[in-house]
């Protein structure tokens, strides 16, 4: 594969172009999120759909009129579906790295990495055994507290026989 600049690129070499575009929808689609969120740009939509519905006897309720606020809320949705999945999909794959992580540094089972690439039907059995030794340890652990009540009552009376 050859580039501009009379080089062969190679396939391990990242398009640097697209990564950088990449990176500047990932900041704007981030942006975007934020300042969605926020109580002003409620405020600011809310006053806008308020100044249209003023404005409707003024237009005489036209087609036109009807047709204004009908296109600019398809268009705003249209790009914030795009917008609002990426953040959630970048903020999500933060997260399961911060998960593998500390699986990978904790007692739990390393085996668990990665599953988030696994089917809905295998991700089903997986948490079906997870609940399953989830209530055998509960189990465990209400057999170990009577026998830690046990152990306590028999030390006190050893004292108390002393």
């Amino acid at each position: 594969m050859a580039t501009g600049k009379g080089r062969a690129r190679t396939v391990a070499e990242p398009n640097k172009q697209f990564h950088g575009l990449s990176r500047l929808f990932g900041n704007v689609a981030n942006k975007t999120s934020h300042a969605a969120g926020r109580a002003s740009t409620f405020m600011l939509a809310a006053g806008v759909i308020v100044v249209w519905g003023i404005t409707g006897p003024l237009f005489r309720f036209s087609d036109t009129w009807q047709l204004i606020i009908n296109t600019g809320t398809t268009i705003v949705t249209f790009l914030m579906v795009f917008l609002i999945q990426n953040s959630q999909n970048r903020d999500s794959a933060a997260i399961q790295v911060k998960l593998d992580e500390l699986i990978r540094v904790s007692t739990a089972q390393n085996s668990f990495v990665g599953i988030e690439h696994l089917t809905d039907e295998e991700l089903e059995e997986i948490r079906t055994k997870c609940e399953q030794r989830a209530q055998a340890d509960e189990g465990g652990e209400d057999f170990l507290q009577r026998t830690g009540d046990k152990a306590q009552k028999a030390a006190e009376r050893a004292v108390a026989a002393e």
